[in-house]
């Protein structure tokens, strides 16, 4: 019998500070060679969209993700993310659970959002945004609350972001300009157009990019990405199909230009360096990341009231 998760029964399992430890957990784990994640394959049809093919393995298990990324959906009335996650015993083969993968994806977005923040901002931030108030900002709004920060919300939807101003108590900012001038600003966008242009990254600022994770998309400017300090969730990836992507192309970054967060949370590389110092995360999305959310989950299965099916 194979165990179902539905999207409420992963939200249920997983609370946003379970999924932060479970993901900073993951990226050490990766980091020291103890979780092993083959490269993630991409089944394009631009312009409307991608599948994604993500495997992974470690603690016990393994996992493969199917997940899609069609950025046009809302306008259509559908999810901008929709797919599978399977989990299966790394010992024997059998599969064990079926999660719905939008829930995953929020869960780990947002955590690995947060982690890069509070391992990279400045000591004194005092003002925080997420941009991009879609299900994955939402989420990252709703980590931030859990570690103790109520950022200001902004979208070009004005329904959607006060919507979720509203549902999580924050407030909405007055303009993107606002939003994008705080001390830390997460980033949840499809990335088509940049948000910060060339010479408006400020001195001390951290930003999560989260939303530029396939070619073509890009959150920041290339001449802002030469600027600061880089770090990303894997280089590989991150230079194939990230924010780093378009200045990689340019001959602007190099692989000695980037440090891998997992590699800043072993303590084997230094994060921010001086208060000055301007920082940038690149994530795309990590298999590990998503195996980090299924097996808090599945930790939780007695607690649950699951479905199950046979195959």
């Amino acid at each position: 019998m194979v165990a179902v998760y539905t999207a409420d029964d992963v939200r249920r399992a997983v609370s946003p500070r379970e999924a932060y430890e479970a993901v900073r957990e993951a990226f050490i784990a990766y980091a020291r060679a103890e979780w092993a994640m083959p490269p993630k394959v991409y089944v394009t049809n631009y312009p409307a969209g991608d599948f994604r093919a993500m495997p992974a393995l470690g603690g016990g298990y393994a996992l493969l993700k199917w997940v899609t990324s069609f950025p046009g959906n809302p306008a259509r009335g559908l999810p901008t993310v929709t797919g599978l996650v399977l989990l299966s015993d790394a010992e024997d083969g059998r599969l064990l659970a079926i999660y719905d993968a939008a829930s995953v994806t929020a869960l780990r977005t947002a955590a690995a959002a947060v982690l890069a923040a509070e391992t990279l901002e400045r000591e004194d931030a005092r003002s925080y945004a997420v941009v991009g108030c879609g299900v994955n900002g939402a989420e990252t709004v709703r980590a931030l609350i859990a570690r103790g920060v109520r950022p200001l919300v902004w979208d070009v939807d004005e329904r959607r972001r006060h919507a979720v101003a509203a549902e999580h108590g924050v407030r909405a900012a007055a303009g993107a300009a606002e939003a994008l001038a705080c001390d830390v600003v997460v980033t949840v966008t499809p990335g088509h157009e940049p948000l910060f242009e060339p010479g408006s990254l400020r001195p001390g600022q951290h930003v999560s990019l989260m939303g530029a994770d396939g070619p073509g998309k890009a959150e920041v400017a290339v001449t802002e990405v030469a600027r600061a300090r880089l770090f990303c969730d894997d280089w590989e990836q991150a230079s194939h199909g990230g924010e780093l992507t378009g200045a990689v192309a340019a001959g602007l970054v190099s692989r000695g230009d980037v440090t891998e967060l997992g590699a800043v949370l072993t303590g084997e590389a230094p994060g921010r360096t001086s208060g000055d110092e301007i920082t940038l995360f690149d994530s795309t999305g990590l298999a590990i990341q998503d195996l980090a959310i299924a097996k808090a989950a599945w930790a939780k299965r007695s607690e649950l009231d699951l479905r199950e099916i046979e195959l």
